[in-house]
């Protein structure tokens, strides 16, 4: 019997190609309960929990697509601030051809859903291969279409990663091994009809392409498919940032519900006839006849707006509106929890942002500011991973272990005002930083538009050269034939 993993059963050197997809779909399946869970609760969609089965009974599925969604805001915040600007090899020079092949590939764009998809469900993929041997393609992946398998003993070397999609009537995998024990790195492609066996995949490939073959990575053992994991831990599973969020989310909608049933019942003042019965009409036949009686709804006398008390000693009196900001205090309290808790600013959650200093500003979102700067570290890991990969793929092992050694620039976490980095760029100025270091420190600004910066200082720097040499020739001092030909010419 397999060894089982937390998440489901763990592979085996020994195992065959069919049962490393097996065990692999069965871990994928067994993390969907709550990749779902996740999901569900980033779109709003899940059901009020924590309500009376009377209430809901009473109201039936009246709040059933009903969210005040912050499940959504908190992830989202946080990926806004997440953006790759550049790679830096090993010595310290940007890597424009990592840049060029991230930006063919669109990763620019998609790196921010990969990032998105990670926050919420806890990971995402990417798959780097070279199907033509021009051009590497660089491809994201949603959880629950991948998976990685990391060797024993280890946290960051894969042994093996599987690719799957579905035509509607088959499943087809893509399955990637690790060298090992003097074997090459390979890659086995796999069909079954949805629920049946593996099988060696025929459909979509042409007779002369092969099925199992060598990982052409040129790398022993490089698996391509590389997991962004969100908040890995040295003995747990990668998390949800909603994970924190749910059971107070969850609290939020149910008050929400209970202040608006209550608005609907009890947020106007009740009224109540004492001393009178039930108002009753006759009921006649058809000759006129009176033969019984009905009350008259009451609904009546509310939509017309109007009673007439008839009975001697009936008056009219009056239950007090329910006091409905209590609900709100509730909710705006789990709402400051939701932001303490998960280090987002609170003007971001609550809509308080009224003459509000800058520094006091600074000081409310430093929280969010240092938990992006954390997701840096950890995706940027990740991301570096992919970019040494593209290298690989591309035949540039020398580039591939440069970057290895290298790291990703992010875009500045902190949001600032463009006065507030003119100031702290003529400061570094100041104390000698070179003016390439401060461009690159202006948000925004591609290395490129930095080369260009260069080479347009170079070209000014060189022309005031040429216009100050021109000056001194022209008004400078003159060599000895110079007069000479000056004093004949008077002569």
């Amino acid at each position: 019997m397999a060894k089982l993993r937390n998440d489901g059963p763990a592979l085996a050197d020994s195992d065959s190609p069919e049962e490393m997809l097996d065990k692999l779909t069965q871990r994928m399946d067994a993390r969907k309960g709550e990749e779902n869970k996740w999901n569900d609760l980033y779109n709003g969609e899940e059901a009020l929990l924590f309500a009376s089965p009377e209430f809901e009974e009473l109201t039936g599925g009246l709040f059933e697509d009903f969210s005040d969604n912050w499940c959504r805001t908190v992830p989202d915040s946080c990926r806004e601030r997440l953006r790759v600007t550049a790679f830096q090899g090993a010595d310290g020079q940007m890597d424009t051809q990592a840049m060029e092949a991230w930006r063919r590939n669109e990763a620019d764009v998609e790196i921010g859903l990969a990032l998105l998809d990670s926050l919420v469900v806890s990971r995402s993929h990417a798959l780097v291969w070279n199907p033509t041997g021009e051009a590497s393609d660089i491809t994201f992946i949603p959880t629950g279409e991948a998976i990685v398998d990391y060797a024993p003993g280890t946290r960051r070397v894969r042994r093996a990663g599987m690719r799957t999609w579905s035509d509607g009537s088959h499943d087809f995998a893509t399955l990637f091994v690790r060298g090992r024990d003097g074997l090459p790195p390979m890659i086995y492609r796999r069909q079954r009809r949805t629920g049946g066996t593996w099988e060696p995949r025929t459909i979509g490939l042409r007779s002369s392409e092969r099925v199992d073959f060598p990982n052409p990575m040129g790398e022993a053992g490089a698996v391509p498919l590389v997991e962004i994991a969100n908040r890995a831990r040295l003995g747990g599973e990668p998390e949800s940032d909603i994970k924190q969020v749910a059971s107070l989310q969850r609290t939020v909608n149910t008050l929400w519900a209970h202040l608006l049933t209550g608005a609907d019942y009890m947020a106007l003042p009740q009224r109540v006839v004492l001393g009178m019965d039930k108002p009753m009409r006759d009921i006649r036949d058809d000759e006129g006849n009176i033969v019984d009686e009905e009350e008259i709804p009451l609904t009546k006398f509310s939509r017309d707006r109007l009673l007439w008390l008839s009975k001697q000693g009936a008056n009219i009196a009056q239950f007090t509106a329910a006091d409905l900001r209590n609900y709100l205090v509730v909710i705006e309290a789990a709402v400051r929890h939701i932001a303490a808790q998960t280090r987002t600013p609170p003007h971001y959650l609550l809509g308080e942002m009224s003459n509000i200093a800058a520094d006091a500003l600074t000081a409310a979102e430093s929280g969010l500011v240092a938990k992006a700067k954390d997701k840096q570290t950890y995706f940027g890991a990740d991301i570096r991973e992919l970019v040494r990969l593209e290298a690989l793929a591309s035949g540039d092992s020398a580039r591939a272990q440069s970057l290895a050694m290298g790291k990703v620039i992010w875009r500045d976490a902190q949001y600032r005002s463009e006065a507030q980095y003119a100031d702290a760029l003529t400061k570094y100025k100041a104390i000698g930083v070179p003016d390439e270091a401060l461009w690159r420190m202006i948000p925004d600004v591609e290395p490129e538009q930095v080369e260009a910066w260069i080479r347009m200082r170079d070209a000014q720097a060189q022309a005031a050269a040429q216009a100050a040499a021109a000056a001194f020739n022209e008004f400078g001092p003159k060599d000895a034939g110079d007069d000479l030909e000056d004093d004949s010419e008077a002569a």
